[in-house]
């Protein structure tokens, strides 16, 4: 039987990120990390987080590295925008040859977005929040924002920016 995207997000029981996509966390340290005198996380975090063509990862910023595992589905593009300005793809999936890699780290502080392959269905893969994830160190960017921060790099921004952010 071959597992589309109702599959997994049945058997998986994930729900919608804000971001866009899917999610479920799966694992988190039971051990924590003083950040800062007033922030504390946990060493990791780990969720799975499932992609469709229709709903991207939309482009966000984290204040920990976060490593992502391909698991399923189409490859996945990963696209960062780096503080100096500069562009990036990282291309999640099994086709070494291509260039595609199975893990890949998005690093502290660097805007980023994931889109589902062309002519894909959806995308499965987990990412791993070291320090552990914390909504209170995510943030969303409408088209506006970047535009302002990216000039050179507006059809990607277009593509995966709000236009404004989700309630």
């Amino acid at each position: 039987m071959k597992k589309n995207q109702n599959y997994w997000i049945k058997h998986l029981k994930l729900v919608p990120h804000p971001e866009g996509g899917y999610f479920k966390q799966v694992l988190k340290s039971e051990h924590y990390l003083n950040v800062t005198s007033e922030k504390v996380r946990p060493y990791y975090t780990s969720i799975y987080f499932l992609l469709t063509q229709g709903n991207p990862s939309h482009f966000h910023r984290l204040a920990s590295d976060e490593v992502w595992y391909y698991h399923s589905g189409s490859a996945l593009s990963i696209h960062l925008l780096h503080p100096n300005g500069q562009y990036e793809k990282i291309q999640l999936g099994t086709d070494i040859v291509k260039g595609e890699v199975l893990q890949a780290v998005v690093p502290k502080n660097v805007i980023f977005g994931s889109s589902v392959e062309e002519n894909g269905e959806f995308s499965l893969v987990s990412c791993m929040v070291s320090p552990g994830f914390d909504y209170q160190d995510f943030e969303l960017f409408t088209k506006q924002q970047l535009h302002t921060l990216y000039p050179d790099h507006q059809d990607i921004i277009d593509q995966l920016a709000y236009d404004q952010l989700p309630e």
